[in-house]
């Protein structure tokens, strides 16, 4: 006799007690450094809160370099949870700070650099308003021919181990889905912040934990026999993926950036329907049981009605109080797409090789 499958919704996890555990929960040991400026920052962090003598650069670029991106990931994870065994003072010590900057400013630079490169070019902007035209040219943004597709490749072909992949590199975003966001709360003013605020609300499951997206990655991938922990696989992804994460930490720790994070969760929202649907389809194709595939369900329902409220409620009520971040925040849209893009493409080529995607 089949069980029937619960309703996606408030509530639907309870079944299946995804609730994480405290253990689960808490921050994780310093990872393993890769290279010789995330190795200074490891031995740094670990003793007490004290002034940096001249740090060392790191071995390559902050955005897609394995030593630079971790070093700056672990410089954001402070703002978060931080890691077990790091003081919390570390989060403001100014000499931290100025090293933080300094890997913000060659993100920034190789960031504009790569959404260049992938010619992620847009219809001139008519000549009205731009709260009157944002959310037709995020539309246009975000269908727009793309690239290499992850859940397209998981749907109709990819195996349960590459499923399994995949969810060890979302983990790091998923489990904390919807906190680089809600810096800009307290940045918004007016529609955008009521708009913003209905979207995350949903996320963090209406203040009920089990109904937290996070959560529900949780389960996820305990029903995957992976590891739920926070940050567990840290040590596992590779820097295009760190890069996925670090973005939204970087433009959600500035104010100068809100405008760039509103294009960032609007473009998310709006790209994410689809994707999900597939991911869902994929793991029913292999037999896995409702609760593989609550958090994957729950979007489905979820965005349908988020990709509006993101693009004209959001994006458009912040033009329209702002509109001088109109470019800050198609730059944060396509920064977003450039970087999944990019992501993408090494992880798919692993597995066309017949290769784990993981370090």
């Amino acid at each position: 006799m089949t069980t029937p499958e619960p309703a996606v919704g408030p509530g639907a996890a309870v079944t299946y007690g995804c609730v994480l555990s405290p253990a689960e929960l808490a921050p994780r040991a310093l990872p393993q450094p890769r290279g010789t400026l995330s190795a200074f920052l490891a031995d740094m962090l670990g003793g007490p809160v004290r002034t940096l003598e001249h740090p060392p650069g790191p071995d390559d670029d902050a955005l897609f370099g394995e030593d630079g991106a971790l070093a700056l990931y672990c410089l954001y994870e402070l703002h978060y949870r931080g890691f077990a065994g790091v003081a919390d003072g570390w989060e403001w010590e100014p000499s931290l700070l100025r090293l933080r900057r300094d890997l913000e400013d060659d993100l920034d630079a190789r960031l504009r650099r790569e959404i260049a490169a992938a010619d992620l070019a847009m219809t001139a902007p008519p000549r009205r308003e731009p709260a009157a035209w944002i959310g037709d040219a995020l539309r246009e943004l975000v269908d727009a021919p793309g690239g290499p597709s992850v859940s397209r490749h998981l749907a109709e072909r990819g195996s349960l181990e590459e499923f399994r992949e995949f969810a060890i590199h979302r983990s790091l975003l998923q489990l904390k889905e919807a906190d680089p966001h809600s810096w800009a709360i307290p940045r918004l003013r007016g529609a955008a912040k009521a708009a913003l605020v209905e979207i995350q609300a949903d996320e963090y499951g209406d203040g009920v934990q089990r109904d937290m997206h996070q959560t529900l990655f949780g389960l996820t991938m305990r029903t995957l026999g992976l590891d739920p922990s926070y940050g567990a696989y840290l040590d596992r992804v590779p820097a295009a993926t760190l890069a996925t994460v670090s973005l939204p930490s970087y433009l959600g720790l500035h104010r100068a950036h809100r405008g760039a994070l509103v294009g960032h969760l609007a473009v998310f929202e709006m790209t994410s329907v689809a994707p999900m649907s597939a991911y869902s389809a994929a793991l029913r194709r292999h037999g896995l049981p409702p609760a593989a595939r609550l958090f994957f369900d729950t979007h489905v329902v979820a965005d349908a009605h988020h990709q509006g409220v993101a693009a004209d409620s959001l994006a458009a009520g912040l033009v329209r109080d702002e509109p001088a971040l109109t470019d800050d925040l198609l730059f944060g849209a396509r920064a977003a797409m450039a970087l999944e893009d990019h992501a993408a493409r090494p992880i798919l080529a692993a597995w066309e090789a017949g290769d784990s995607s993981l370090r």
